[in-house]
């Protein structure tokens, strides 16, 4: 009994594990065959959506060929009728240039003609109606120039000059200025020999460490120092004084000195920038600023002392500005800092404007101040009144008697070179440059000179004389026309 139970249990086990995996093969064969239907349906939507897409890019493709078709159509008949265009342009250009040819052979034809007719060329038929207008029109425009100059420039000059003279007249200092050589005096003719020092070696020693020349020449109890530097000048000539006091003159004694000088000259030159603030009463400034002005103290332009010319041009600027009611402080800072630049140009790059600029700028000075001052030399335009004030203080200072001193060979080359300027002139007699060279007389022939020709004339001469020459302040160019009659009583 517990066999065929177990039998009939095993059989019934099988039986049910058969029928159980027969449902979920079932089950599974009905699922694939879902998933191949919904696969097929799917794989029909694709592909009638292909076939949708396909059909509208044949569509549009049918749509572009249309149009290139007709585009290329509209192409064949622009490009037949620009040939058949360019065939009718250079057909007119042909008898364009034919008529041209006969118009320039024509035009020709009549020149000959005229002349032959005449008997005057072109040119010199030119020439002789621009003769006969100059002349019928000549006194006409010689009254129209004496007229505006007259009236435009008369009240004008009659108030500037008043001003002007009344500056000056309130403020003239003299200037002794030093140009490229200092003058040391020695006790006695003796001291020569321990400056030159054996085989030279004092004297090169000193024109080594200052950077200047020593001339020492027959000149009595006296020695040059030359440079072109006035502060190098200035230390050698401190260094050479101190080493006479001292009586000791030696390679070693000469460095030790030298340092000694170069410390005293930094002083001075503090110092004199000082004073110069406090002379003009304007101010305060950075110390370096102040020094930097003290440097001016050595430097010179065009034989001017610059400080001395600085400090002149900021109590004229302030005058000026008192008279004309602009900023005074404005217009003497500006003035006495005008030429700043100069303190270190020859150390560094550029006009002393722009150096001067940028100095300012660096300490800080007010703005005002630096648009004042860069138009001195006119690099810049007029930006306020105290700009024009500065400028108008320096041609002052730098133009007026005495201010500046040059050396005989300077002046008289200039004087030279003024009368020569003027020789060259067609229709010039002779002339003259009198005050100082701050005026040139030409006196001209009246008969190959009229009046209309004088007023060219000055102005020619004038701006030849502005390209050749350098010159401070301004000269004035007289031209002089005057006729004559001669007869003799017999």
């Amino acid at each position: 009994m517990g066999i065929l139970a177990l039998v009939f249990g095993l059989l019934v086990g099988y039986l049910a594990r058969y029928f159980l995996a027969k449902k979920q093969a079932e089950n599974a064969e009905n699922k694939a065959k879902e998933i191949v239907l919904k696969a097929k349906d799917q794989a029909l939507k694709i592909l009638e959506e292909a076939k949708n897409d396909e059909k509208l890019r044949q569509e549009q493709f049918l749509k572009i060929e249309n149009i290139l078709s007709k585009r290329e159509k509209e192409l064949d008949e622009e490009k037949t009728r620009l040939s058949s265009d360019l065939v009718s342009i250079k057909s007119k250009e042909k008898e364009i240039g034919d008529l041209k040819i006969r118009l320039t052979d024509s035009i020709e034809l009549q020149k000959k003609e005229l002349e032959r007719v005449s008997g005057v060329k072109k040119e010199e038929a030119k020439t002789l109606l621009l003769k006969q207008i100059e002349d019928e029109s000549k006194d006409e425009i010689y009254r129209k120039i004496k007229k505006l100059d007259s009236e435009g420039n008369e009240e004008i000059e009659k108030k500037a000059r008043e001003l002007l003279i009344s500056v000056v007249q309130r403020f003239a200092h003299s200037q002794i200025a030093e140009i490229t050589t200092t003058v040391v005096s020695l006790p006695s003719d003796e001291i020569k020999g321990k400056i030159i020092g054996k085989e030279g070696r004092n004297i090169k020693a000193i024109e080594r460490l200052t950077g200047v020349d020593i001339i020492i020449d027959e000149t009595p109890e006296a020695l040059l120092v030359s440079g072109f530097d006035p502060i190098r000048r200035q230390i050698a000539k401190l260094t050479i004084e101190k080493l006479i006091a001292d009586g000791r003159i030696h390679p070693a004694r000469i460095e030790e000195t030298v340092e000694l000088a170069k410390g005293e000259l930094e002083k001075k030159i503090k110092e004199t920038g000082e004073n110069a603030i406090y002379e003009t009463g304007i101010g305060p400034f950075d110390p370096k600023l102040i020094y930097l002005l003290g440097r001016l103290a050595f430097r010179t332009s065009f034989s001017q002392n610059v400080l001395q010319h600085s400090i002149e041009m900021a109590h004229i600027a302030g005058m000026l500005a008192q008279e004309l009611k602009a900023d005074v402080v404005v217009a003497k800072s500006a003035a006495l800092l005008h030429d700043i630049g100069k303190a270190v140009d020859h150390e560094v790059q550029g006009t002393h404007v722009e150096i001067g600029r940028r100095i300012l700028e660096k300490f800080g000075v007010d703005k005002k101040i630096i648009t004042a001052m860069e138009s001195h030399h006119e690099d810049y335009p007029y930006a306020s009144l105290e700009a024009r004030i500065v400028q108008a203080a320096d041609a002052i200072s730098a133009a007026r008697p005495g201010a500046r001193r040059e050396t005989v060979e300077f002046y008289l080359k200039r004087l030279e070179d003024l009368e020569r300027i003027a020789s060259s002139f067609e229709g010039v007699e002779k002339s003259y440059a009198v005050q100082a060279g701050r005026e040139l007389r030409v006196f001209v022939m009246p008969t190959q000179i009229d009046d209309l020709g004088a007023i060219k004339l000055a102005r020619e001469i004038a701006k030849k004389i502005e390209i050749e020459m350098k010159y401070p302040g301004e000269i004035k160019v007289n031209v002089i026309r005057e006729t004559r009659a001669i007869e003799y009583a017999r």
